[in-house]
């Protein structure tokens, strides 16, 4: 399961995710698609800790991505 409670992500002055939240049970299948520049790769790189995020919560199978020991 990934859970995403409101992330929110800024490159410099730019906020490119606001307050994202989604929950994706495991064998769902989920599309993220938007117009260029919307966040879609920057949400994708920091479900996969790629990217740091600023504030939020993620966790995949129970494991908080923001968890030192992650």
């Amino acid at each position: 399961m990934i859970e995403i409670k409101n992330v929110s992500k800024w490159y410099g002055p730019v906020q490119v995710l606001n307050d994202c939240s989604v929950s994706i049970k495991q064998g769902d299948v989920v599309v993220v698609c938007g117009p260029s520049g919307s966040g879609k790769s920057t949400l994708i790189k920091t479900v996969n800790a790629l990217e740091p995020f600023q504030k939020g919560e993620i966790t995949v199978n129970g494991i908080a991505l923001h968890d030192p020991k992650t």
